[in-house]
């Protein structure tokens, strides 16, 4: 067959107009020709029949396949760097998407259960990248172009999500972030689990610096999402992906025991993992009320991975992130109950922590006026 790729919404030389217009079979028109991939059985290598094609391996299977020209097989090569010289070398700095989790060259995951409000998240993040705008505190050093892959919502929902979110930065966002939907394409939407969509995807991801892929379910769908092999080929996407200057961040739901579904193998080449939980005290008139928590932070800890609550509220049509640390809300709650008299030992029992804990909040709320006696 012939694989055929559109050029990017980033690329100064296309337009919005020609860029998705009667693509044959995937996309659009104004497709570039790629080199025609020989069909083969488990076990064989690809063999491409043009020269024009990158010298590239995949993985399938746990084997290495590597893209051969004609007859010439290409052998991976090792390259081994000595430790003093890797020491002595003058790297660059390795810059933040948004500080401290989201680095340059860079694979992290946030999941969560349905419903919970990790859309609105990962947008959230997306467009602080795209603009250079900060988003619970988390700061990015200049704006860098998105591309986000949305495996599920309708243009409607995420139109008025966006619009929402927007508050005050639609012209910084012009031709900074993408989107690549299932209403936008003639065919289906892209396999991160089948290397052919590498090859379509190639000239969008090129063009930026962090691509989200929103979910894991809808866009890594090819195999088992418990079989750790399964994960491979898309594992290897990002890695290449990460080897480029990109950052890629994966959205996952959560399974029925809370934690990531599927094989935890995902987590291995991660930089970061965050979960978005409910809390204890979570009443569906919140709306997207949830926990923060860094179950991964490669680079950083501390105060800087540390578990918060995040409400988001409308106001006038737009909505705001409103964030507090998990202390100062279990704060909150024991003062509430020690409103009602409650006694220490019992409020220990209810929010399951310790009486101490309990007595601390209470002398803080006396020390500062909010409880007296």
């Amino acid at each position: 067959m012939n694989a055929k790729v559109p050029p990017s919404m980033f690329d100064e030389t296309s337009n919005e107009e020609n860029s998705y217009k009667d693509y044959p079979e995937v996309f659009g028109s104004n497709a570039r020709e790629l080199p025609e991939i020989e069909p083969g059985k488990p076990g064989d290598s690809l063999s491409v029949k043009t020269g024009e094609n990158p010298e590239c391996s995949t993985r399938v299977s746990g084997q290495i396949l590597p893209i051969t020209r004609g007859n010439a097989r290409k052998e991976p090569v090792i390259n081994v760097t000595e430790g003093v010289a890797l020491m002595d070398m003058k790297l660059p700095p390795r810059s933040m998407l948004l500080s401290p989790w989201l680095p340059e060259r860079g694979i992290g995951m946030v999941y969560a259960p349905r419903g919970i409000g990790k859309t609105f998240f990962a947008l959230e993040v997306a467009m602080c990248v795209a603009t250079g705008t900060s988003f619970l505190g988390w700061k990015p050093e200049e704006a860098q172009k998105v591309l986000y892959l949305d495996g599920e919502m309708s243009r409607n929902d995420l139109q008025d999500r966006m619009r929402k979110l927007e508050r005050g930065r639609k012209d910084a966002l012009k031709g900074r972030v993408g989107f690549v939907t299932p209403e936008g394409q003639d065919g289906p939407c892209p396999d991160l689990s089948v290397p052919e969509w590498h090859r379509h995807l190639e000239p969008h991801v090129s063009k930026v610096k962090l691509i989200i892929v929103d979910n894991i379910s809808t866009l890594c769908r090819t195999g088992s999402e418990n079989d750790a092999e399964s994960w491979q080929i898309a594992q290897q996407w990002a890695i290449q992906q990460k080897s480029a200057g990109r950052t890629v961040l994966f959205i996952h739901h959560a399974g029925k025991g809370g934690a990531q579904r599927g094989t935890s193998k995902r987590e291995d080449v991660m930089d970061t993992v965050i979960a978005l939980k409910r809390p204890d005290d979570y009443q569906a008139k919140q709306g997207a009320r949830f926990e923060v928590h860094f179950e991964k932070s490669r680079g950083f800890s501390g105060e800087d991975a540390e578990p918060f609550v995040v409400q988001l509220e409308e106001k006038s049509g737009q909505f705001e992130w409103l964030s507090d640390s998990l202390e100062e809300t279990l704060y909150q709650k024991v003062v509430a109950m020690l409103k009602l008299d409650m006694a220490q030992k019992d409020i220990a029992e209810e929010l399951m922590i310790n009486k101490s804990t309990v007595s601390r909040h209470s002398k803080r709320a006396k020390q500062e006026g909010v409880l007296t006696g």
